[in-house]
C-alpha cells in the first residue's frame, strides 16, 4: 500500500483523530487494551529482516487471532469507530496514535508523534511477541530483535501500570497496581516491594529484578517518576516507529503545525491583553 501523504489535511485529520481517541478512551475507559494494541501491532518488527512493526497488519484476522492478541479485536473494533470518522488516516497511525493517547489521557508522559505509517496486509508468523512465562534471555532475545536495549525493555514494562491481566486472554489474572487506569510509576514501586495480595508479578515482571542490568532501571523509575515518564516517552515513540522512517514532508509539517499552533496561542494571548487593556481604560473613564 501506498504511503500517505502528510499534508495539512493529513495533520488536520491526526488532530480530529486525535480528539475522537481522546473521547473515545475516556468514555470506555479503554486506555489499557488501546495501548496493547499499539504495542502488539509493533512488537512484531524485525530489525535484520525489516519485517512486520508498526503497519496496521495486526487487523488481519490471521493476526488478531494469534494467542498473542487475545482480545485486541475489542480494541480494533474502537478504532473502527474511529476510522469511520477520519477515513484519511492509515491502520498503521492510527493505532500508534491510540496507544499515544492512552498514555497522555491516564496521566502519563507526552509522547512526540509523527504520522505517515504505511498500511500493510501482510501479518508476520506468531512467536513475534514475548511471552509472560519466560525469563530476562527471552526478553533480550524478543527487544534486541526489534533493535532495542535494556533500558527500553524495562521503561516499557512500566507501562504494566495500566490495566490487568484476564485469564481468558493470557491465563493469568489481576492487575499489577493499586489504580489500573492511572499512568504512573507505581509499576517499579510495587515490583520492589514483593508479592502483594491482589497484584499480579508475571515471570517476565521478576525477571526485571533478578537481572543485574535490568535491576537498576527498576530502582530508579521506583524512585524518580520524572526519570521514568523522560525514558518511558522516548522508548515508545522508538517502539512505534519500528521501520518506519518519517518524510521529511512529515516531520516539517508537524513542526509547522507545532509553530503555527503556538502562533495562534500568541495571537490569542495579544488579543486577550488588548481586549483587557481597552474595557481597563473606559472603566477609568468612567470614574
Amino acid at each position: 500500500m501506498a504511503l500517505p501523504v502528510v499534508d495539512t489535511e493529513y495533520l488536520k485529520e491526526i488532530d480530529k483523530a486525535r480528539r475522537h481517541l481522546r473521547a473515545l478512551i475516556a468514555y470506555k475507559n479503554c486506555a489499557p487494551i488501546m495501548l496493547r494494541l499499539a504495542w502488539h501491532d509493533a512488537g512484531t518488527y524485525d530489525a535484520r529482516t525489516k519485517t512486520a512493526g508498526p503497519n496496521g497488519s495486526i487487523r488481519n484476522e490471521e493476526e488478531y487471532s494469534h494467542g498473542a492478541n487475545a482480545g485486541l479485536k475489542i480494541a480494533l473494533d474502537f478504532c473502527e469507530e474511529v476510522k469511520s470518522k477520519c477515513p484519511k488516516i492509515t491502520y498503521a497511525d492510527l493505532y500508534q496514535l491510540a496507544g499515544v493517547v492512552a498514555v497522555e489521557v491516564t496521566g502519563g508522559p507526552t509522547v512526540d508523534f509523527v504520522p505517515g505509517r504505511k498500511d500493510s496486509k501482510v501479518s508476520p508468523n506468531e512467536g513475534r511477541l514475548p511471552d509472560a512465562n519466560q525469563g530476562p534471555s527471552h526478553l533480550r532475545d524478543i527487544f534486541y530483535r526489534m533493535g532495542l536495549s535494556d533500558k527500553d525493555i524495562v521503561a516499557l514494562s512500566g507501562a504494566h501500570t495500566l490495566g490487568r491481566a484476564h485469564l481468558e486472554r493470557s491465563g493469568f489474572d489481576g492487575p499489577w497496581t493499586q489504580e489500573p487506569l492511572k499512568f504512573d510509576n507505581s509499576y517499579f514501586v510495587e515490583l520492589l516491594k514483593g508479592e502483594s495480595e491482589g497484584l499480579l508479578k508475571l515471570p517476565t515482571d521478576k525477571a526485571l529484578l533478578e537481572d543485574p542490568a535490568f535491576r537498576p532501571y527498576v530502582e530508579l523509575y521506583a524512585k524518580d517518576e520524572d526519570v521514568f515518564f523522560r525514558d518511558y516517552a522516548i522508548s515508545h515513540k522508538k517502539l512505534s516507529e519500528l521501520g518506519f522512517t518519517p518524510s521529511s514532508s512529515g516531520s516539517k509539517a508537524v513542526a509547522n503545525g507545532a509553530v503555527l499552533a503556538q502562533g495562534a496561542v500568541g495571537v490569542a494571548v495579544a488579543a486577550a491583553v488588548v481586549i483587557l487593556s481597552y474595557f481597563y481604560e473606559v472603566r477609568k473613564k468612567m470614574k
